[in-house]
């Protein structure tokens, strides 16, 4: 297959601004391309079908970059008030939300239409996308496969033409991953750069930031330019890019980078041929351009960084349901949500908190190592993920993992924490690239440019310093306009 990448959400900007065609036609087109494919990849979750074609035909749009785009938002955490807020989860299936998250408000003041939600996995634990309250999204590369996750509804939305550009999140590789997997642009911005809240004033202790998916470098930039924000409410802020991003990808050069690239798996699990070969066609083009390009690799411990996030994901799942227990009035139990969940919500009762505050200053010794290495090196070049995007029914767990996750509650601490890790080895061995930056804050983006023999897509992943997501749209730039891009 082949994507269309030059009918991106810009061309189609264009043609609304031209009045070449009206957002109901848009909106309309795009409901009749998910009535046709969503049965096929079980993308969208959720219309908002009446209340979306009535904004088309009563909004004025005219002094909007987007002008009447539609788009879908993730099922998590990307509310619009009146409309279900589930997380995938079945604990939460008909709960709604009571506002409209600053997110999607800043989706509405681009021009955008939200026209529905995307498929997630129950509250963004999982590089895949399986919810049991939804079912699992297929990849349209391959439908055995899944697009990835947590962002994978939002991926497979994209490639199957219902939407050009859809809205997405990363807490640990989330729209990175389904990029790498399905053929997309993904950009995960630095901590602190696009709006949160109301509500809250960070998300996963900042590892977690709302942005997009989309098909094209420009698009990218177009949604940074739209969505980059400095909130008085949010715990964490990078100041603005004033001269803007798109007009800065049209003007500039690119710099010419001295770059990094590792082909060694952070938790030193293997890394297949082909992503390798990814990284090294990467290398290879790289230093034709005239950029120097050496093989090094941060001096970090990925394998205790990786526990430390893990401590953080069990520590935050703890919070959220005892938040759960007190609006519901009353206690939890292991048949309210899949077992992963409940296997970080009984480890993360049991972290305590000298654990959980020496799990973020890892984070913090983490982003010094970085910010040093980017003293020397301007980007970091590694594959996205470790392999391709695993079948449907990968087997994730061992049965004796399932079994030890029933009875989580009757373990120690210690072995609690070890299950976690356990329970995510080999979906980790998978993905173990990109969860750094998410925990750094820094910036860092997949690039579609690598085709398996068996048609399966692979990206590579630049990482920059904090603030300089222009440089990662620079280097993408250059190569999508050398014809690099699947």
């Amino acid at each position: 297959m082949k994507i269309d990448r030059e009918n991106d959400g810009l061309a189609s900007a264009k043609r609304l601004h031209e009045n070449k065609t009206t957002p109901f036609e848009l909106v309309e087109d795009a409901f009749k391309q998910i009535e046709i494919e969503n049965p096929k990849w079980n993308a969208v979750i959720h219309s908002r079908k009446e209340k979306a074609l009535q904004e088309a035909l009563n909004k004025d749009f005219s002094n909007t970059l987007f002008g009447g785009l539609p788009i879908l938002v993730k099922g998590l955490g990307q509310d619009i008030a009146d409309e279900p807020s589930t997380s995938g989860s079945r604990l939460l299936k008909n709960h709604y939300a009571k506002q409209t998250s600053n997110f999607a408000k800043a989706l509405e003041k681009a021009g955008f239409i939200v026209i529905g939600q995307t498929n997630t996995p129950e509250f963004g634990f999982k590089n895949i996308t399986d919810p049991s309250l939804y079912g699992p999204t297929r990849n349209p590369w391959n439908r055995d496969c899944t697009p990835g996750g947590s962002s994978g509804g939002a991926a497979a939305s994209i490639v199957s033409a219902m939407v050009q550009i859809s809205g997405a999140s990363d807490g640990g590789g989330s729209i990175r991953i389904p990029a790498a997997f399905s053929g997309l642009v993904g950009l995960k911005p630095t901590r602190g750069r696009t709006p949160i809240g109301p509500g809250s004033g960070r998300g996963w202790q900042g590892a977690s930031i709302s942005f997009a998916l989309t098909k094209s470098i420009r698009d990218t930039a177009a949604m940074m330019d739209v969505l980059q924000t400095v909130q008085e409410l949010a715990a964490f802020q990078t100041p603005l890019f004033e001269v803007g991003y798109l007009n800065t990808l049209q003007k500039t050069a690119s710099k010419k980078f001295k770059i990094a690239y590792s082909l060694a798996s952070p938790v030193h699990g293997p890394v297949s041929l082909d992503a390798k070969k990814s990284v090294m066609m990467t290398v290879d083009w790289l230093r034709q351009q005239g950029y120097e390009v050496v093989e090094c690799t941060p001096d970090i411990d990925g394998v205790a960084l990786m526990q430390s996030y893990y401590t953080m994901n069990a520590g935050e799942t703890a919070a959220m349901m005892e938040n759960l227990e007190k609006s519901l009035q009353r206690a939890l139990t292991i048949n309210d949500m899949e077992l992963m969940t409940w296997t970080l919500y009984n480890t993360g009762k049991s972290i305590s908190a000298a654990t959980y505050s020496n799990s973020l200053t890892a984070w913090d010794t983490a982003a010094e190592t970085m910010a040093h290495f980017h003293e020397t090196y301007d980007l970091y070049l590694t594959p996205t993920t470790a392999d391709t995007a695993p079948l449907i029914d990968a087997k994730l767990q061992t049965d004796e993992q399932i079994e030890q996750m029933k009875h989580v509650t009757e373990l120690t601490a210690s072995e609690q924490q070890t299950l976690v890790w356990d329970m995510f080895a080999a979906s980790l061995a998978i993905t173990p690239f990109t969860q750094q930056a998410n925990l750094t804050g820094q910036p860092a983006i997949s690039l579609p440019v690598y085709l398996t023999k068996k048609g399966l897509p692979l990206g590579i992943q630049f990482t920059a310093p904090k603030g300089k997501e222009d440089w990662l749209l620079s280097i993408g730039y250059e190569m999508e306009q050398a014809g690099l891009f699947i």
